[in-house]
């Protein structure tokens, strides 16, 4: 059997409990593009309600959905859903999912002002830096004003891994 190649990748669902709110804050603080404004999906017959439906299972009633894209093409759906719980702590990283994102900023010191003044938090009190003296790869991670959390890097993921970070 031949080495599977290495796939893209090409978007992430994230739930929120405010659509609009959401699209404001990945818009005006984390520059992604809007590509689909605020749509209202239903619980129906149509292709869409009946894929839905496949995936949630009957009783989902409805959801709202908004598209975005990052500056290197990654797609971000962002999903509100009627029937959303907001727990006080959403960093459940002990549990089997995905627990967090990351986006790259060559001024992430700057990113995590930005994001604690439009209500998100830190998740750490300063930056990290991987190669500290050697290199300025740092990282730090963030909760965004809903709950969901994202890592921010300095550099490439490959920069700040290939040369042993963790050694």
């Amino acid at each position: 059997m031949a080495n599977p190649y290495p796939r893209t990748f090409s978007h992430i669902g994230i739930s929120v409990p405010d659509l609009e709110a959401a699209v404001r804050f990945y818009t005006e603080v984390l520059g992604w593009y809007l590509i689909m404004p605020p749509t209202e999906i239903i619980e129906d017959d149509s292709a869409i309600g009946e894929m839905c439906t496949d995936v949630f299972g009957a009783g989902w009633q409805s959801f709202r959905i908004a598209h975005l894209s990052t500056g290197d093409r990654i797609g971000v759906e962002l999903f509100q859903f009627s029937n959303q719980q907001n727990p006080d702590n959403n960093f459940e990283y002990w549990k089997t999912g995905v627990f967090h994102f990351c986006v790259q900023d060559p001024n992430l010191e700057e990113l995590a002002e930005k994001i604690e003044e439009a209500g998100g938090r830190r998740r750490m009190k300063a930056p990290r830096y991987y190669y500290p003296g050697e290199k300025p790869y740092r990282m730090i991670y963030m909760e965004d004003p809903f709950g969901n959390i994202l890592e921010i890097y300095s550099h490439s993921y490959e920069l700040h891994y290939a040369s042993g970070a963790y050694s």
